[in-house]
């Protein structure tokens, strides 16, 4: 799913998750110092990390990803204190993803589980 090699950069601030396409290229501009259309990916959480957003560009224009956990949250990657972001490596991004860096979290009230 994820091209191999490509880099990609998680925000550590959390977003607002209405953020859309402009929003979203400009905190990875402000953020991570690099154009949306640069070939990277750039990960942004929500405030309660349980959900979060790819940006990407692939080759004809911008693209959004949007996961959300049913329950857990995600758990932010190591970073130095201070620091606004963190590189991380495809193998990390595909694990985050699969759920298996997913801590587990008191259960959401109100969502229940569905099966499609």
């Amino acid at each position: 799913m994820i091209p191999r090699g490509v880099q990609v950069f998680v925000a550590l601030e959390p977003i607002d998750m209405r953020f859309s396409f402009d929003r979203l290229s400009g905190l990875a501009r402000e953020q991570v110092g690099y154009d949306a259309r640069s070939g990277a990916l750039f990960v942004f959480f929500g405030r309660r990390r349980d959900a979060l957003k790819i940006l990407f560009f692939d080759g004809s224009g911008m693209c959004q990803f949007y996961k959300r956990l049913d329950q857990g949250t995600f758990r932010l990657p190591e970073a130095v204190e201070g620091a606004h972001h963190v590189e991380i490596d495809d193998a990390t991004l595909e694990t985050l993803l699969d759920g298996v860096e997913v801590e587990s979290g008191p259960p959401v009230r109100g969502r229940a589980s569905r099966v499609h």
